[in-house]
């Protein structure tokens, strides 16, 4: 029952955050094509093309980590891991859970500071400060935190159990 809800939030804010992703990588392209446009053809001279894209570039990197997570497409320990015996392999894969969760909690913290220090420092270029920029950091990495909080409530350290057909099969070949 919780595991189903923490499943349809995780879902749901993963949505989110694709559809934001899309609009990121849009920008980007758009962004790098004015540039180009820019350079090759009417020569403006632009400056802040190249600037904006490595800042769009930074979010969408970031975001991106929330949706891996979400889908478990994140690295992991999947061969060391099928071969554990199950209740062996839902504990492991609970404390490297909670691991990630400790990882992206460290980086969530450190990275407020780093986002504060960033309203002191101006981006000359695009005439802003470079807090909205640096907030990818602690951003990213709070989305990270409630995504891994609810796919280990959602798979409940199980995401990995073969069915005991398929195990048989594998262990044949």
């Amino acid at each position: 029952m919780i595991g189903d809800f923490a499943g349809r939030l995780s879902h749901q804010i993963n949505r989110g955050t694709e559809v934001i992703l899309a609009a990121l990588m849009v920008a980007l392209v758009l962004d790098v094509w004015i540039g180009v446009v820019d350079r090759y053809f009417f020569h403006w001279q632009l400056p802040w093309p190249e600037v904006l894209a490595r800042y769009l570039m930074i979010w969408a990197a970031m975001l991106a980590v929330s949706s891996g997570i979400a889908r478990r497409e994140h690295i992991g320990l999947t061969a060391v891991l099928l071969n554990l015996p199950a209740p062996l392999r839902r504990a492991m894969l609970i404390a490297i859970d909670l691991m990630t969760f400790a990882l992206f909690f460290y980086v969530l913290w450190f990275g407020i500071g780093f986002a504060e220090s960033g309203a002191k420092r101006q981006a000359m270029i695009l005439g802003a400060t470079l807090q909205p920029f640096y907030a990818a950091i602690p951003a990213a990495a709070a989305l990270a935190c409630v995504q891994v909080v609810l796919v280990m409530v959602r798979d409940a350290g199980r995401q990995l159990d073969l069915p005991e057909t398929d195990s048989e099969e594998g262990a044949g070949a």
